[in-house]
Parts: structure tokens; C-alpha cells; sequence
């Protein structure tokens, strides 16, 4: 008989509890209905919507920005307010608990629907009550799925915590009835591009520093910017951080909490949307219709979401000795200020600190450890050596300190069978042997299209694996340097470190100037590991650790061999400029056709979102340039500095030390 896996009674997070399962055994009206009592912030001054909005018209910084206007467009002073009156109607939220009542009752059904269980750790919702109470408090989700607007709000409403408002974007905003449900609800809708509108954006700004300054609500947004099309987590965009820091910087507020927070999908709703968009298939519009249609959707299982709440983090205790806030002092609070170097140094660490306390507190599902065993082995596997070889990654993941939902008391191979029945999607079992699933359509397939079906499978198995690729990335990094660095030599190994570091910043997320932190992480891990050896002069790998470098090694190869190939493209292809909006099409069509051939394997290389972290990889490495040119981004190739890159990769990837390619 098959043993039960000891290691599965660590692996499971402690401290989570279902939120479901006492909506299944209660009636959804009497939950959506009950007593809703909230302790909100001791400072704040209850004040109504309208109120709020009123505010920021009437601010003396709102007021002085629309003078400068009005001086410097020649415009009519009643022009411009009524333009600022007009963007604020359009952005502002109108939070009204009869309709989070409403979507509260609406969600349980879904919820209950569509995921087996939503587990929330409850220590966490305890501190964030804590907080919320004590400081004007910042939700930061990370953002995988349209899921992690509503879902929040609900685990709030639930555990009666003050509501949200939300900074969405506005295509939401567009959709009949849910638009509205979602601004009585709590959505504030943001324009995607903003541009150079000075307008828009002292009506947002000052919008949200009074939602901070008076304490109105917690406000929730996503770093991110934008939801993750790969499930990775992104660079951190930063303006909305100097908005909701602005008021502690001024001394209006006496402190701020972030309170950082992950959400885990077992399996994300959008997984086949989100794929074809990496292949360049557009985007649907958000729209109710579209909504309605896609209802089809709520009939599969997902599986079970974890939501972790974070400790809060002290603004004021993490800004002591790094910036001297008498600056602003200088100058009326008012009245617009800059943000000099060290304050915007300052929000750059904290924004990609808060990515990766979200990563550390992400919750990892058997699936996630599988793909990253399937992604090695695409011509399939068979099951018992999937088995196996899922288990040892489990084991190096839980070495490196992640957190596994592996239920306890099962079998493994009872693991192993309903994730691929969850992800049936994508994955099948045959004979005993595991494969990827490729999409069926009809007629006779074309060689491009039997490329895309199968790169589509990829990047759905991809995703799931880039969900735990914060665990491994460090190390990885370290694994690759040493096995290929010209020697030994710790000084060696830490130079080709940090130009993998640079040239992977786009993809993963590091905290900027904290390379050595990065490397001493990244080899802490494996020597704990056994994995290898160090001295102050040189680091070498031991005898027993050649495997876990192999399966590192691999983790990265995708990143490394889809780099290349865009590298080659680029000291190919005839001309030294491109129109930037061009780009993606081009590398895909080059890329196609080594796939269609076979010279290559590397159906990542399609990804437009990869695409675009070479070209931004390259730009800050100075091997191209970008001008406008007739309202349109240009792209100018330096070659011979793309050629040393790629060949500084392409020796970094022919590893020193002899290794096998594949786990």
C-alpha cells in the first residue's frame, strides 16, 4: 500500500480557515443581510461621497493647479473647473453598503460555484483590524485574475472590516449596470493613459491623498499596475505609490499601513485568455455582454484560492534615516513638489519590497511543482516518474522556504490525480503516461496553427509554473553562474551574477541596488541545501548537488534560450530601426518559423510579454534606443552591443561544469 507523505504534514500553511464552508451550510441572504458594524479609523471624520468629492474641488492644491492651466493654455478659469469637475464625476467611487450587500450575496454564489474552499488566514485579518483603526491602511494585493477586485471586498464584508474603495481600471467603468454596481461598491476607475494631462492627473492625486489624508476607507491597489497575463509578478509602476505616500512625506497623516497581501489560485479563470493574448490574439473588450456570454466559464471547478494578509508595514518606521522629510517643510503642503532622488529611491525599494513579501507569502499548489517537472519533459512523462520527480521538487521548494498546499492524509498519487483532473484542461494521463493537451478547433490545421496550439498549452503550464518561480529564481540565478562563470572564483561568479541579474530585471522582480543581498540569498539557500560549498575565495559545487544545479539550471533555460533567439533577430534582421508597436509581430513570425522547422524548441519566445522585457532589458543596457518619430516609438538596434550581450549569454549558457540539460 502506498505510504502517506510525512513531508505533506509541514508542507500544508497553518493558520488559514475556509470562508466557504459556513457559506454552504448557511442561507446566502441571511449572510448578505446580517449586522455589518465595522471599527473604522479613530482620526477619520465620517463624510459622504459627495463630500469627499467636494473636498478635492475645493482644495487649495486643486485650486492652484487650475490657475497654472488657466495661465497657461489662455483658458477661461470656469472652463477648467468644469473639466476637473467632469473627470472627478467619472473617477469617483460612491460606496454603498446596500450594494455590497447585493454583490456579497451575488459572489457567494459564485464563489461557492466555482472554488472548493477560499482559505484566509484570520491572524492576518486580525492585524489588519488592528490597523486599520490605528493609521490610514493601503491594501496591496497582487493581481492574477478579475477575481482579485471583488474577492477582497467580500473576505472584508465578511469579517466586518471597513470596506475598500478600489482604483480600477475604467474599461470597467464602461460596462452597463456592473460599471455602476462596481462604483457603489467601492471602484474608483483610472484612465490606462494618462500621458502628460496635468489636469487628470492633479484631479487623481489630489482625489486619492484626500481618500488617505481623511481616512475615509481603506484604499486598495494593485503595484502591479496591470494583472499579470503571465502569473508572474510584475515591476512595480510607482505613481500611484507617491500618491498614497505623499500625505506621511507632508506630515498630514501621522503614519501609513501597507498592508501587503497574496492571492493563490489553484487555477486562475482566465488561464486560455490569457495565453492567447501572450500569442498576440486580442483582448475582448470588457463589456456586460462579454460578461454574460463568458457565464459558461462559472460551470468548471477552479479548485481552491488562498488569500494571505500580510503583516503591516510602518511607512514611518522604514523611512527613519533614509529620507529628511524637513524638505517639506519648505515649501506650503499645498503646493506641488517634485519628489527629489532620494524620495523616489525611496518609493522604488518599497514598492518592489511590498512584490516581495507578496511573493513570501504566496501559497503554492501541487499543480505548480508538476509543470515545472512538465515543462522539462514535452514530449510527456510517465506518471509514476512525474510522481517522483514533483515530490523531490517539493522537498527543494520547501528547503528554499515556500509555502505548499499538499493536503495531509492523502496519497500522493491521489495529489497527482486531481490536479491533473483540475487542470483537465491542459493536461491528460494515457497509458500511464502524461502529456499536454492542445486545443482541438476544426478543419485541418496549418502548420502555424498546430505552432500556436501547442504554444498556447505551454503558456497555460508556464503560467502555473511562474507562480513558483520566486522560490527558485535566486538560486537559480546562482546555479547558472557558477557552473558558467570563467572560474570558480567567488569574484567571478558574483560578475556573472549580476549580469544575469541585469539582464533578467525585467522578468523577475528585484529590489534595485541589492545585488550582492540578492547573490548571498540566492547562495545561502543552496548551501543550506548541501547543495554547495563556499569560502571567501570560491564557491563549487558538491558531489550530492549536481541534480538540484540541473533542475535549477533548467528553470531558467526558457528565459535564456527565448533571449537569445530575439538577440538573434535583432543582428539579423537588415535594418538598424523599427517602429516599436512593429516589434512583437516581427519576433513572432521570425520565431514561427524555427519553430515550424524545428531548429528550435522554445515556444516562450512567442510571448509578447517576454518580448518586451528583452527590449527593455536592452534599453537599459544601452544596446538600442527609442525616439518618437511622427507620434510613434523608433527603436535604434546598436548591434555590435545586442552581439556582445548575446555572446556573453550564449558562454554563460555552455556551463564550465559538465550538466545535464534537463531534470
Amino acid at each position: 500500500m502506498e505510504r502517506l507523505s510525512a513531508e505533506a504534514l509541514s508542507a500544508e500553511p497553518d493558520g488559514f480557515f475556509d470562508i466557504l464552508e459556513e457559506r454552504r451550510r448557511s442561507n446566502d441572504l441571511s449572510h448578505a443581510l446580517r449586522t455589518f458594524n465595522p471599527q473604522p479609523y479613530h482620526g477619520a471624520t465620517p463624510i459622504s461621497a459627495a463630500a469627499l468629492s467636494r473636498t478635492v474641488l475645493e482644495s487649495q492644491y486643486l485650486t492652484y493647479v487650475i490657475q497654472e492651466i488657466v495661465v497657461e493654455c489662455n483658458e477661461p478659469r470656469e472652463a477648467v473647473l468644469e473639466e476637473a469637475s467632469a473627470l472627478l464625476d467619472e473617477m469617483s467611487q460612491n460606496l454603498q453598503l446596500g450594494f455590497i450587500r447585493l454583490l456579497g450575496f451575488a459572489m457567494t454564489k459564485v464563489f461557492k460555484s466555482v472554488f472548493s474552499s477560499i482559505h484566509v488566514n484570520e491572524d492576518g485579518l486580525t492585524r489588519l483590524q488592528q490597523a486599520i483603526q490605528e493609521h490610514p491602511v493601503i491594501l496591496m494585493p497582487n493581481h492574477r485574475s478579475y477575481m482579485d477586485f471583488l474577492v477582497l471586498s467580500y473576505i472584508m464584508f465578511t469579517y466586518d472590516l471597513s470596506l475598500p474603495v478600489i482604483a480600477a481600471g475604467i474599461p470597467l467603468m464602461g460596462m452597463k449596470l456592473i460599471g455602476e454596481i462596481f462604483r457603489r461598491s467601492g471602484a474608483f476607475f483610472i484612465r490606462r493613459a494618462i500621458g502628460s494631462d496635468k489636469l487628470y492627473w492633479a484631479v487623481l492625486s489630489e482625489y486619492v491623498k484626500t481618500i488617505v489624508r481623511t481616512g475615509y476607507a481603506p484604499l486598495e491597489f494593485y503595484v502591479e499596475g496591470l494583472r499579470s497575463r503571465t502569473l508572474k509578478s510584475l515591476t512595480p509602476k510607482l505613481g500611484m505609490m507617491h500618491m498614497v505616500l505623499e500625505p506621511f512625506f507632508k506630515g498630514e497623516v501621522f503614519d501609513i499601513s501597507l498592508v501587503p497581501i497574496s492571492i493563490s489560485y489553484e487555477r486562475v479563470l482566465e488561464e486560455s485568455l490569457l495565453a492567447h493574448e501572450l500569442l498576440g490574439v486580442p483582448k475582448p473588450r470588457e463589456t456586460t455582454g462579454g460578461l454574460l456570454k463568458a457565464r459558461t466559464v462559472l460551470k468548471e471547478d477552479y479548485g481552491c484560492m488562498h488569500v494571505c494578509f500580510g503583516n503591516p508595514v510602518s511607512v514611518r518606521d522604514l523611512v527613519k534615516g533614509k529620507i529628511n522629510r524637513r524638505q517639506y517643510n519648505l515649501v506650503p503642503r499645498d503646493l506641488p513638489m517634485k519628489p527629489n532622488k532620494e524620495t523616489q529611491e525611496f518609493v522604488s525599494d518599497l514598492a518592489h519590497m511590498i512584490i516581495r513579501l507578496q511573493e513570501r507569502n504566496a501559497v503554492l499548489s501541487a499543480w505548480n511543482l508538476m509543470v515545472v517537472v512538465l515543462l522539462q519533459n514535452l514530449q510527456g512523462i510517465d506518471l509514476d516518474l512525474l510522481t517522483t520527480k514533483t515530490l523531490w521538487v517539493r522537498r527543494i521548494a520547501l528547503q528554499f522556504g515556500a509555502h505548499i498546499r499538499w493536503p495531509k492524509h492523502v496519497l500522493d498519487s491521489e495529489v497527482m490525480s486531481s490536479s491533473m483532473t483540475l487542470h483537465h484542461s491542459v493536461v491528460r494521463c494515457e497509458r500511464g503516461r502524461v502529456y499536454l493537451v492542445e486545443e482541438a478547433g476544426p478543419g485541418p490545421v496549418s502548420q502555424e496553427e498546430g505552432v500556436c496550439r501547442r504554444a498556447a498549452a505551454v503558456l497555460m503550464c508556464a503560467s502555473y509554473r511562474n507562480q513558483a518561480l520566486h522560490v527558485f529564481t535566486r538560486p537559480a540565478i546562482v546555479a547558472v553562474a557558477i557552473t558558467t562563470a570563467v572560474s570558480s572564483r567567488t569574484d567571478d561568479v558574483f560578475h556573472h551574477f549580476k549580469f544575469l541579474l541585469e539582464l533578467f530585471s525585467n522578468e523577475f522582480v528585484f529590489i534595485p541596488g541589492q545585488a550582492v543581498q540578492d547573490y548571498e540569498e540566492g547562495c545561502f539557500l543552496l548551501q543550506q541545501s548541501g547543495v554547495i560549498g563556499r569560502s571567501d575565495e570560491e564557491v563549487h559545487v558538491r558531489d550530492d548537488g549536481q541534480e538540484t544545479i540541473v533542475f535549477l539550471r533548467a528553470i531558467l533555460q526558457p528565459f535564456i534560450e527565448s533571449y537569445q533567439l530575439v538577440f538573434r533577430y535583432l543582428c539579423e534582421e537588415s535594418s538598424q530601426t523599427f517602429r516599436e508597436k512593429m516589434f512583437s509581430t516581427s519576433i513572432r513570425s521570425f520565431i514561427m518559423k524555427l519553430l515550424i522547422s524545428g531548429e528550435v524548441q522554445s515556444y516562450e519566445g512567442l510571448s509578447s510579454d517576454l518580448q518586451r522585457n528583452v527590449l527593455s532589458a536592452l534599453l537599459r543596457m544601452a544596446a538600442v534606443t527609442k525616439t518618437t518619430v511622427d507620434d510613434q516609438n523608433e527603436v535604434r538596434v546598436n548591434k555590435s552591443a545586442v552581439k556582445r550581450i548575446w555572446d556573453t549569454l550564449n558562454d554563460g549558457w555552455t556551463p564550465r561544469i559538465s550538466v545535464d540539460a534537463r531534470l
